[in-house]
This record gives structure tokens, C-alpha cells and sequence, in this order.
């Protein structure tokens, strides 16, 4: 089958869709959801099918007029130069047609869960950590998305061991999926007084969030501790033991929230975040199985792959993943320029996609 044929029949679909859900055929509520949703998905997609076939079947009553040796010599010149407007315009057209044919990740429209981690250097890499934290932050904020702290380890000198933020709007792990990895820094600390250069890391981690139905948890499977909440320094912050561990004893997985006063509301966060460890492992055994022959390392979502370095004396921030140097490492920190980073491995990506089914 051809690609216009193809075409063809997403077309056909739609229109059936519109047909059955006017008819009002369908037997109850969830296959109404079902087919409203698959027409809705489609929508865009027919759009630009539909504007690709004007531009084909311009082309063609074009060529017709080009060719026709009674014509206006005036009027051949204006449908040639219509012509090679539409030699430009229909190849992009394909390419993004082509672009909205890809399968799609179905965890691409999530919420994700934002887990910093500081690396190696020390306290160096303790306040890059934080660095990388408010850089998701104020980028969520640029998004209109809504940054919430859930669980903050601080280091008493502004750093953070680690954090874990929740970040909900529309099409968060899209965005933010190819951050996973390990993010290096090269700048002179402020605590080094002869301005030597050192090089430390902090590891980011992005997971869909996962709902209760997607991940089956039993509660046979889960050790839950309660413990007292101390903040940076070991004072103390609560003095009940809201504090709490949770550890899903077949994986080994252990996550840990103090930051609410109330014991229930530590555990609801805690869990949503296991759920969404979980569903991630999931996910990565899946990719592993589906990727074995792909040549694309972008997504491969591998936590000790070095993908970032920013580096402060020379003001370049590069991602060695696709080979992108961009000199503009202080808007990049700032969540600013983000989205030019973002933009370019969305579309290597999706060159890489269409390489493999072409």
C-alpha cells in the first residue's frame, strides 16, 4: 500500500468515527468515550492529510496548465511559479504527516514525577543539584505547568542530596522525558578561593506518573516505616513521627517523604511516587525489548549515561547525545532556553522514527 493510500484510509476512519458517534450506534458510555476519543485523536491528523491533498491535486491542475501549449503565456509562467512554490511546501507537508503517522507513547500526555539526585563532587555537586531543580522549576513555571516539592534533602549550604518535585499541565513527560541521565557541570565553586575549575554531576531522573489502575501494589509486598522528620543538620522538624519509608520488598525499592506534617498525606505522596517507580521499570524493560536493534540512543532513558555538560567559564551548554553546543548556558540554567534543548532532541528523535520505518 502506498503512502497516499494510507492516507487515504485514515480519512475513511475518521469519517466512519463521525458517522457512528452522529448515529449515536454505539452500545454504552465507555465505547462512546472510546470512539469519541479515537475521532479526536484523529483530528489533527486529517487536517494536515487534507491539506496535503489540496496542495496534491493543486499541483496536478498546475501541471495541466504548464503544459497546455494554447495557454496564455502570461498565465503558464504564473502556474510554473506556483509550481515551484508547491515543490517546497508539499515535501513539508509529507514530512509532517509523516511526523503525526508515528506511533505515539502513550506516557507522553502524563504528569511526571522530577527526581534530582547529587552526584559525584561533593558539595559542588550537592548545589548543581539544586541548580538543576530550580532550572525545572522555573521552565514548569514558563510552561504554565504547576512545580510542586514533595521531598527536599538539603545539605545545610543551599545544595540538595536530592529532590523530588511533581510537575502536572499538559504534556509534561513529552517535554521533559529525554532529561533523564547524568548532567554535568564544569564552573569555579564559590567556595574555591584560587578559581580552579571542577567538574562534578548530579543525576536527573523524569517518570510518567503513574494511576493506581496502570500498577497493581500489594500491600503484603510493601514494609512501611514511620520515623521523625529532621531537616538539614539533623534539627529536628516535627516532633510526631510523621516521617515515612516505604519499601516495595520484590524490587527493593525504597521511597522515603517528610516534608508534610501529617503522617497520611507523607504516605499518599510516597506511594505516588513508588507507583510511578514502578511503572517506570516497567516501561524500561518493554523499551529494552523494543530497542535492542535501534541505533537511537536518545531515548533510551539510561540513568548513568552522561547526556549534559554545562560548562560556566566558556558559557556552552552541550548535549553529547546529538552533538548540540549551544552558547547560552546561563539562560539554558535558567529554564529560559530550555526549550531550544528540549526542541532538538524531540526532533532527532523523530528523524531517527522515521528512519527506522521508511
Amino acid at each position: 500500500m502506498s503512502f497516499r493510500e494510507k492516507l487515504g484510509r485514515v480519512v475513511k476512519r475518521h469519517q466512519e468515527l463521525s458517522s457512528l458517534l452522529a448515529a449515536g450506534s454505539h452500545k454504552d458510555a465507555q465505547e462512546f468515550a472510546r470512539l469519541s476519543k479515537e475521532y479526536s485523536d484523529l483530528d489533527p491528523l486529517v487536517t494536515a492529510i487534507t491539506d496535503l491533498q489540496k496542495a496534491d491535486k493543486e499541483m496536478a491542475e498546475l501541471a495541466v496548465m504548464a503544459s497546455d501549449l494554447s495557454a496564455d503565456a502570461e498565465m503558464k509562467a504564473l502556474a510554473e511559479a506556483e509550481m515551484a512554490d508547491l515543490k517546497v511546501r508539499i515535501p513539508e507537508l509529507e514530512q509532517q504527516v509523516k511526523v503525526m503517522l508515528l506511533p505515539k507513547d502513550e506516557a507522553d500526555a502524563r504528569n511526571a514525577i522530577l527526581e534530582v539526585r547529587a552526584g559525584t563532587g561533593g558539595e559542588e555537586a550537592a548545589l548543581f543539584a539544586a541548580s538543576l531543580f530550580r532550572m525545572y522549576a522555573r521552565y514548569a513555571a514558563l510552561k504554565g505547568w504547576r512545580f510542586e516539592p514533595m521531598d527536599i534533602s538539603e545539605t545545610g549550604l543551599g545544595g540538595y542530596k536530592e529532590a523530588t518535585a511533581s510537575i502536572t499541565g499538559r504534556n509534561v513527560f513529552e517535554r521533559l522525558k529525554f532529561e533523564s541521565g547524568v548532567h554535568r557541570v564544569q564552573r569555579v565553586p564559590e567556595t574555591e578561593a584560587s578559581g580552579r575549575i571542577h567538574t562534578s554531576a548530579a543525576t536527573v531522573a523524569v517518570l510518567p506518573e503513574a494511576e493506581e489502575v496502570d500498577v497493581k501494589i500489594d500491600d503484603k509486598d510493601l514494609r512501611i516505616d514511620v520515623f521523625r522528620a529532621s531537616g538539614p543538620g539533623g534539627q529536628s522538624v516535627n516532633t510526631t513521627d510523621s516521617a515515612v519509608r516505604i519499601t516495595h520488598l520484590p524490587t527493593g525499592l525504597v521511597v522515603q517523604q517528610q516534608d508534610e506534617k501529617s503522617q497520611h498525606k507523607n504516605k499518599a505522596k510516597a506511594m505516588k511516587v513508588l507507583r510511578a517507580r514502578l511503572y517506570d521499570l516497567e516501561r524500561g524493560k518493554l523499551d529494552a525489548a523494543r530497542a535492542a536493534d535501534r541505533k537511537s540512543q536518545v531515548g533510551s532513558g539510561d540513568r548513568s549515561e552522561r547526556i549534559r555538560t554545562y560548562n560556566f567559564p566558556q558559557g556552552r551548554c552541550t548535549d553529547h547525545r546529538i552533538n548540540l553546543t549551544l552558547y547560552k548556558v546561563d539562560k539554558i540554567i535558567e529554564g529560559e532556553a530550555l526549550d531550544e534543548v528540549i526542541d532538538a532532541l524531540i526532533q532527532h528523535d523523530q528523524a531517527e522514527r522515521l528512519a527506522e520505518v521508511e
